[in-house]
């Protein structure tokens, strides 16, 4: 039983080191990092940007949601409200360099106003320009929900109606259920 433990223990060894006597004498494969950018998977999280819905305002309404849900409190932002009434960030700040990339604020936005980018070369020699400013994060577009507009879905009723919001069904007649 001995001799059998100190054989396979001795076999074990003797396979590990013949697979790195193998690997000792085969060039090193090396990427070069500028010239060759590997591709990054599909799911993969880095930059923050804000965007904007179908009509061309901002989506975030300032509910600093994601500023709660930020574990290292990298995300800043103060709200403000507009003449008809809609909430916006009248600044919102973010710090690249205490982002982890978790991915938790895109998660906590209600809106889809945070979206998370595959653009992940944000290096800087000083730790200030990591700094970003919500006209530095604003793009132009949806992102990954071009079409969906919270004010719409949300019932607010700057969009419309009573009974006009996606999704909503006509207002109901209280006098119709009186017995």
């Amino acid at each position: 039983m001995r001799f059998a433990t100190w054989l396979s223990g001795t076999r074990a060894m003797a396979l590990g080191f013949a697979t790195t006597f193998r690997h000792l004498f085969r060039r090193p494969v090396t990427e070069e990092y500028p010239e060759f950018k590997r591709s990054l998977p599909e799911r993969s999280r880095a930059r923050i940007v804000l965007t904007r819905d179908p009509d061309g305002d901002e989506r975030c309404v300032a509910c600093y949601l994601c500023s709660g849900a930020c574990p290292v409190s990298c995300i800043s932002m103060q709200s403000a409200e507009r003449e008809d009434g809609r909430r916006y960030a009248r600044w919102f700040r973010i710090h690249f360099g205490r982002c982890i990339y978790c991915g938790l604020c895109e998660e906590a936005c209600p809106t889809l106003a945070i979206q998370l980018t595959p653009h992940f070369e944000t290096c800087q020699r000083t730790v200030l320009s990591l700094v970003a400013e919500k006209e530095d994060l604003l793009v132009d577009h949806g992102g990954k929900h071009p079409e969906y507009n919270y004010y719409r879905h949300a019932g607010v009723a700057m969009v419309g109606g009573k009974g006009t919001h996606l999704g909503e069904a006509p207002p109901v007649e209280l006098r119709s259920n009186l017995p």
